[in-house]
């Protein structure tokens, strides 16, 4: 099945810019319509997945607090985040 820029990058789980550095460095192909626009067949590209080729993606966390005196807001927002990164299986807490 061929399809536009926008739904094989969400099919990837990637940015549009992604897809096309991926095409230029030949990890991946499309094609071109008439018009120039590129159509990209899932099948032949689903060999190629970031995490099945060595790519890791990380979810990054931050929280912050414009003073002192919030420091019960910090920890609530850390504690948020903490669960949220837990949920996404693959987790590392750096500090």
């Amino acid at each position: 099945m061929k399809v536009s820029i926008g739904t094989a990058a969400k099919h990837f789980g990637v940015s549009r810019d992604t897809l096309r550095r991926w095409e230029q460095s030949g990890k991946i192909s499309s094609e071109r319509t008439a018009r120039g626009h590129r159509r990209y067949d899932l099948s032949k590209n689903s060999g190629y997945l970031p995490r099945a080729s060595g790519m890791n993606k990380h979810t990054l966390a931050y929280a912050r607090v414009s003073s002192h005196d919030q420091k019960e807001d910090l920890l609530r927002q850390a504690q948020v985040l903490e669960s949220f990164c837990v949920s996404c299986l693959h987790f590392k807490i750096l500090f």
